[in-house]
């Protein structure tokens, strides 16, 4: 059974989900911004409105 650890955590840019630390962002902890390649990828694209 996994184990409940005291994480740090942050809030995605794009999506406003909350993700926690990983071992592969240890040395970049405090320039991730986004909680996946999707996010990362999608953060220059604008939501689309709706027509009036």
């Amino acid at each position: 059974m996994a184990q409940s650890l005291d994480r740090p955590t942050k809030t995605c840019a794009v999506c406003g989900r909350p993700f926690q630390w990983r071992r592969k962002w240890k040395d970049v902890w405090d320039d991730v911004r986004y909680c996946s390649e999707r996010c990362r990828r999608r953060r220059g694209a604008s939501r689309a409105k709706p027509s009036s």
